[in-house]
């Protein structure tokens, strides 16, 4: 239970930006046309362009996020490894990565090195995004990894458990309940990031928004639906991973 006083200043909070924000409305000098946008989600055939462009983006999202993960388990043991080798390349990936734009990466990979190797632009962006993410997610499993009691993998290799077995009924649970909620808000991020491809001309949910903008001048309905279609995606994945760290809580 929130204290009174807290509910008090919320309370009002809320109040004062809905004044605001409504003031602001009525004193905008804009034609407001929302009647105009559901076309765009549901025409009266076929799919519309924004619900194409939520289905891109939902497509990269995921790949994107499935790999970003695989990248930054991958990249997080080659740092814990005894070989050095494997712990310079780890240290060099994560500190590029992570130290450059990711619109100037996606630009590298898609101009310079997808011409190479025959990449497509959607793959471009994915990998592009895949490794950006991994970088960042490498770094939150190292640590939550380094977290772990070294007494307990002791005891687990005491027991004559292999180093896979251990891993996986030791190691791996205990890092995900510590670094679950930070997982989580890099997943976040990936998907808001994914509006970066537009610029490389893949019709996501942001250039579709572009486009329908420059054809019809719906510039803040169309921004403002596409805002929203961000937000339900952010706070549905928000509230799965959240599902998810309660019911790990309980495995024991």
């Amino acid at each position: 239970m929130y204290p009174p006083r807290n509910l008090i200043k919320s309370a009002l909070f809320v109040a004062i930006l809905t004044a605001v924000l409504t003031l602001g409305y009525r004193n905008l000098d804009y034609n407001w046309q929302w009647y105009r946008i559901m076309p765009y989600f549901f025409p009266a055939q076929g799919s519309g362009l924004l619900v194409q462009g939520l289905f891109i983006t939902l497509k990269i999202s995921g790949i994107g996020l499935i790999l970003s993960l695989v990248l930054g388990g991958m990249s997080a043991m080659a740092r814990l490894s005894p070989y050095p080798v494997l712990r310079i390349l780890a240290w060099i990936y994560v500190e590029t990565i992570r130290n450059t734009p990711l619109l100037i990466q996606i630009f590298l990979i898609y101009f310079v090195i997808s011409p190479v190797l025959d990449i497509s632009a959607f793959w471009s962006a994915v990998w592009a995004l895949s490794l950006f993410e991994g970088a960042y997610a490498s770094e939150i499993i190292r640590s939550g990894i380094l977290g772990i009691d070294k007494g307990q993998i002791e005891a687990a290799l005491g027991l004559g458990l292999s180093k896979p077995v251990i891993y996986y009924k030791v190691i791996v649970p205990q890092m995900l309940r510590s670094t679950l909620p930070i997982l989580a808000g890099q997943s976040v991020s990936l998907i808001k990031d994914s509006a970066l491809v537009s610029t490389i001309s893949i019709y996501d949910l942001t250039m579709q928004a572009q486009k329908i903008v420059s054809q019809t001048f719906l510039t803040f309905e169309i921004w403002f639906a596409v805002a929203l279609c961000y937000l339900i995606i952010t706070a549905s994945l928000s509230f799965l991973i959240r599902q998810l760290e309660i019911r790990m809580k309980y495995i024991h």
